[in-house]
């Protein structure tokens, strides 16, 4: 994948929606769990009933791992499902991995070559060294967080290191590493008066915004403070979508979510002119 594929799925779906997978399965509609693998079938019939509204799917690697060697075979069966049979939607590996030389390697080989997500996201807090062997492979991108929409985002993020944010000081020392081209940014929808300010350092960017929904991001603001020419935008919705139904027709009824936030975000783009 690269940016002007998932420029194209934007413009073609008229949506910058990422579906997050996080999967419970104590929340999951009961009759799923007869499957033999409940996982992968819940997350398929979201993935068939959504991939029109989506241009992004994000598994959240702790919701398969806490279930062990099945979860991890459940992922892998997702991801091949996507591959295979939405190749043209990006993926993300919400990891949140962060280490440094040969282990950082063995990480990006682990979701880049053996899983085949297009991108994972890292916590930058050990530097340059820490996220560099990710960027080694080309048309696959470095998620790193930048501001996130936590409580406890205050204790680093928001503290000053050199007279401005640490978060800022992230996003800046980012684009110096090589091929910097190929980070992205996760910023928390909650906070989107931010995103003016982030824009200014990296205009160009990908922004990855979690905190659609449930969390209480604002959509419109989001895009108001977020968007550039080309989107730059990708934003995830979680439980909002996966969990509004646990009936028989649960599907149907992330379906419906998922329209809605297309909807908002078709009306977004033609405002700004990207369609």
């Amino acid at each position: 994948m690269n940016y002007s594929l998932l420029f194209d799925q934007i413009k073609k779906k008229r949506s910058y929606l990422c579906v997050g997978l996080d999967v419970d399965l104590d929340k999951i509609p009961k009759h799923i769990l007869v499957e033999e693998d409940p996982i992968f079938s819940f997350c398929k019939k979201i993935i068939d009933s959504t991939n029109k509204y989506a241009i992004a799917y994000k598994p959240n690697i702790a919701f398969f791992e806490t279930y062990g060697s099945k979860g991890w075979h459940s992922l892998e069966k997702v991801i091949n499902y996507l591959s295979s049979e939405y190749p043209n939607i990006f993926t993300i590996a919400d990891a949140k991995r962060s280490d440094i030389g040969n282990t950082a390697s063995r990480y990006a080989k682990a979701f880049f070559e053996n899983f085949s997500f297009d991108s994972i996201t890292l916590s930058p807090y050990m530097g340059r060294d820490s996220i560099e062997p990710f960027l080694d492979f080309e048309n696959k991108y470095a998620i790193i967080l930048a501001l996130t929409s936590n409580e406890g985002s205050k204790d680093f993020q928001l503290t000053k290191s050199d007279g401005i944010d640490f978060y800022e000081k992230i996003i800046h020392l980012s684009k110096t590493w090589k091929n910097s081209d190929r980070i992205m940014y996760v910023v928390g929808a909650t906070n989107s008066s931010y995103l003016k300010k982030i824009r200014e350092i990296v205009p160009d960017s990908f922004l990855l915004i979690p905190g659609i929904g449930a969390q209480g991001g604002n959509l419109a603001e989001v895009s108001t403070f977020g968007m550039n020419s080309r989107c730059g935008l990708i934003v995830n919705s979680s439980r909002q979508i996966l969990y509004t139904d646990n009936g028989f027709n649960f599907d149907d009824h992330a379906a419906k979510e998922a329209i809605k936030l297309q909807k908002i975000m078709e009306n977004e783009l033609i405002k700004f002119n990207i369609i």
